[in-house]
């Protein structure tokens, strides 16, 4: 199983790595593009990107 499969959630953090930004521009994008995917609140303090939503908006700009 990939590490993606275990954790279908991601962290502000770890999708500023996967795109090789910082922090504040993942924040910046959630609430600036409307293409970006918006993250989900999983609790009080916890909020997180659902991987597969990223992957799509991936794939969507591939095709673009």
């Amino acid at each position: 199983m990939t590490p993606e499969a275990i954790r279908p959630w991601l962290t502000a953090k770890q999708v500023a790595t996967r795109y090789e930004v910082g922090i504040a521009t993942i924040w910046r994008w959630a609430r600036d593009r409307e293409d970006f995917p918006k993250p989900k609140k999983l609790g009080d303090n916890c909020t997180r990107w659902r991987l597969a939503d990223l992957e799509q908006w991936e794939d969507k700009r591939e095709a673009a």
